[in-house]
């Protein structure tokens, strides 16, 4: 069997070993004593899983090594300076793969290399290390609320977000939008630290920015937060921020302006301020909407942009003429 071959490297993995160890014969399996077989596979299963763990504790603390040298007074540009980068960058890249596996993102926090990364890497001179430290804490952040508690303690956030707005290399500020996400989604800390150092701002200047990727994250980050908390509807709508989306509509089309109607849909709902917005003369959006979806009509691939645009056509301005007809009859 090819997958026997393979180790699991946690308990959930040899747990599910075993229980297709134990179901690999024909009809149920009685209750029994475990036998000399499954103990021996049991057994060694979790010595493999074990070895495995300590080899990644031990590869974990090389990189943190790596990360932790100290960068001298060496020129910039040198041929040894230029090989400790690419060794911090490989560092950085086999971190993340790491702890892709959530046990070791807990011991790489306990080793200290979260706050090596923070304090050191996510400032570095070099892009390609900012944006692999940035990566690095979006993987130990996911779905792991002690790590993200830590992080959060450490400053991270803020630094991630400075990253976002004013990085000069957009692949940095892409990766720490990224991290930002997993540190503020599903996160009631998380999300008070990103309101309270106007994250909604950095989003708003990110769907403005050059980087497409940006503008697309940056948008869809915005309908996340706001469908999972309306309440902050109000902190966004004070920003002008359907002003700032629509003049957004007006550039040349790409993938950001479904994620874009998304939000202005959330906005609308519920939200009698944010439909006075949208109806506000001098944005013209009831034309801009109209024009919109006659040029998407048939477009499969725009068949969620068409539906934004009918939806907040309906939100905002359905009712008016039926009540001007009222008015004339």
């Amino acid at each position: 069997m090819a997958e026997g071959n393979r180790h699991p490297r946690n308990l959930k993995g040899v747990l599910h070993m075993a229980v297709e160890a134990g179901s690999a014969s024909d009809g149920p399996t009685p209750l029994a004593p475990m036998s000399e077989e499954r103990m021996a596979f049991l057994q060694g299963a979790l010595s493999e899983m074990r070895k495995s763990q300590m080899d990644d504790v031990e590869q974990m603390k090389q990189c943190v090594a790596v990360l932790c040298r100290d960068e001298g007074n060496r020129e910039r540009g040198s041929e040894e300076e230029e090989d400790q980068e690419d060794e911090r960058e490989a560092a950085l890249e086999l971190l993340s793969d790491l702890c892709e596996n959530l046990d070791n993102a807990r011991d790489l926090m306990k080793l200290g290399g979260l706050d090596v990364c923070v304090s050191r890497c996510l400032c570095h001179s070099e892009a390609g290390v900012r944006w692999r430290a940035a990566q690095l804490v979006a993987s130990c952040a996911q779905n792991m609320p002690e790590v993200q508690i830590y992080l959060l303690h450490q400053g991270a956030l803020k630094t991630l977000l400075q990253l976002t707005d004013h990085d000069t290399h957009p692949t940095v500020r892409v990766k720490a939008l990224y991290a930002v996400s997993c540190l503020v989604r599903e996160q009631d800390e998380g999300l008070q630290v990103f309101v309270g150092s106007d994250g909604f701002s950095v989003l708003m200047r990110g769907m403005q920015s050059d980087c497409d990727k940006l503008r697309t994250k940056s948008a869809f980050l915005l309908l996340n937060l706001l469908t999972s908390h309306p309440e902050h509807k109000g902190v966004v709508l004070s920003m002008g921020m359907v002003q700032q989306l629509v003049a957004v509509l007006r550039s040349p089309h790409s993938s950001v302006h479904e994620h874009v109607l998304g939000v202005l849909c959330c906005l609308v709902e519920g939200c009698e301020r944010a439909v006075l917005d949208c109806r506000e003369p001098s944005l013209g959006l009831e034309d801009l909407l109209s024009q919109k979806a006659q040029e998407l009509q048939g477009r499969e691939e725009s068949q969620e942009e068409l539906e934004f645009c009918e939806r907040l056509q309906a939100s905002c301005w359905a009712g008016q003429p039926q009540d001007d007809h009222a008015m004339d009859r």
